[in-house]
């Protein structure tokens, strides 16, 4: 789940000399950095909304790259797009009971419904920040997900918690419930995305996405960003602390292994680790590493977003889109959007797949 205000484009060397390059002479190529504002995404969507639906359908593609990928996504499925007109959306979370999709618009500090008949509605106002003493772009909402009490669970950015709404789904009002706020006596950076285990355990990342200056900002109080786990019995468990910009989390259907995406351009990857107990990981590698899509195709969105289906398949946001891999890292097929694509929900029976890219909402069916 990037931070959607400071956006690197990669200036890169000639795709023909990529491949022999070191990853030291391939950052030296890395030479523009460019800041969007908001009015600028604004913009960029703006310009998107006015290509007709046909001119955007044709920007999608499924790429499959081994055929076992066709146990899990038909290549001439189509992608639709459910809704638009937001500025960036991400933290997509499906609710069984009611068939609907929540999702935050980060800048906009809300959290939107989308239901079966594709209205959309304003579910949560304020999403992320309770107050008003904030500087940053983006003090909304970010990860969303469900408790097993059924209680919706956010990962909110302005008020550097993870929280919990005081009120039931159905009838939604924005009073929350920090369920943790620092480390060790810190502030929290700003918490991003989150999963829960079997027991009611929460992993979730804490990068500083939402600080007004990231990595620079002067109220950041902990030294690094971490992984986290926050047990039952309310005790936070730093699992790992040298991931420059974790992001998207997510477990293993048998709860054995933890999931992270990494945005950081100077190492944009996937981790996994072995889960030795809640709250205790060990065995960290790189599950598959994307610098070399970014050396050959340029900057077009960097690890973030994560799902596992129960059948095993990994469906990663990433550059261009959507990455799908299996559970040993070969990735098997690319869902191009066309847009920066921060993450992606699983729908009804694992049949649909949810994608929040930029400023829209967008699915498709899954076998």
């Amino acid at each position: 789940m990037k931070r959607i205000i400071s956006l690197i484009v990669l200036s890169l060397a000639l795709v023909s000399s990529c491949k022999n390059e070191s990853k030291k002479e391939l950052r030296k190529a890395m030479n523009k950095e460019v800041v969007y504002s908001i009015s600028e995404l604004k913009n960029q969507r703006n310009n998107w909304q006015k290509r007709t639906k046909s001119e955007m359908e044709a920007m999608f593609k499924i790429e499959i790259l081994d055929n076992e990928a066709l146990n899990i996504i038909d290549p001439n499925t189509k992608i639709n797009i459910l809704a638009d007109g937001f500025t960036w959306t991400e933290g997509p979370v499906y609710i069984k009971n009611g068939d609907y999709l929540l999702f935050s618009d980060i800048p906009n500090n809300k959290v939107y419904k989308l239901n079966k008949k594709l209205d959309t509605v304003t579910y949560l106002y304020p999403s992320g920040l309770s107050g008003t003493d904030f500087t940053g772009s983006e003090p909304g909402s970010n990860g969303l997900l469900v408790n097993t009490e059924g209680q919706l669970i956010l990962m909110q950015h302005g008020n550097r918690a993870v929280a919990k709404m005081n009120a039931s789904m159905s009838i939604p009002k924005a009073d929350y419930e920090f369920l943790v706020d620092n480390y060790q006596g810190k502030k929290l950076n700003s918490p991003n995305d989150g999963n829960f285990d079997g027991q009611g355990n929460l992993y979730f990342t804490d990068p500083p996405y939402g600080l007004p200056n990231g990595l620079e900002d002067e109220g950041k109080e902990l030294d690094f960003q971490g992984v986290y786990c926050l047990l039952r019995t309310g005790e936070l468990m730093l699992l790992d602390k040298d991931l420059k910009y974790p992001n998207g989390l997510c477990l293993s259907p048998d709860g054995k292994k933890l999931f992270v995406a990494v945005s950081d351009v100077e190492n944009a990857a996937y981790y996994v680790y072995d889960i030795e107990s809640p709250g205790k990981v060990k065995n960290k590698k790189v599950f598959y590493n994307v610098d070399y899509i970014l050396a050959k195709e340029g900057y077009h969105g960097l690890p973030d977003g994560l799902k596992i289906t129960k059948s095993g398949y990994v469906l990663a946001t990433g550059p261009k889109g959507l990455l799908i891999f299996n559970m040993e890292g070969k990735l098997l097929a690319r869902v191009h959007t066309g847009q920066l694509t921060a993450n992606c929900a699983l729908g009804k029976d694992e049949k649909t797949l949810y994608m929040t890219a930029h400023g829209f909402i967008l699915s498709m069916d899954l076998i």
